[in-house]
């Protein structure tokens, strides 16, 4: 029978990256890869424009992690205003990569600033 490691041996494995005292940016655990939801650093830009900064900080936090887009298993996304959503595709849909589309919802909330357009969370798996 395969041994099983216990809860202590995964804690090991665990990586914390881009941590603050409330949260991580990404945690490494396991082979998977959680990002918090990540939001413009462009907050006067339009929908689609601060779309496209949040994929390209998760392109990176994912780099950093030892993954990429095409091994994005799901995202979670919150828009202030539902009629941004043809925008926030726009983006989306330019980004993805083809045929490797994760699962995804689509949630409208109101974010902790309101000159913020869009937050997107990912999880993924490692290269």
């Amino acid at each position: 029978m395969p041994r099983v490691p216990n809860l202590k041996e995964y804690q090991m494995n665990i990586r914390y990256l881009g941590t603050t005292e409330r949260y991580s940016e990404a945690v490494c655990a396991g082979g998977f890869v959680f990002l918090s939801g990540m939001v413009p650093e462009n907050p006067e830009a339009d929908a689609k424009a601060q779309t496209e900064n949040v994929l390209a900080q998760i392109d990176r936090w994912l780099e950093e992690c030892g993954s990429d887009k095409a091994h994005i298993l799901e995202a979670t996304i919150f828009l202030t205003d539902m009629n941004d959503y043809a925008a926030m595709n726009e983006a989306w849909d330019a980004w993805t990569v083809p045929d490797r589309a994760p699962a995804r919802a689509c949630i409208e909330a109101k974010l902790a600033k309101p000159e913020w357009a869009v937050e997107i969370k990912v999880s993924a798996v490692c290269k």
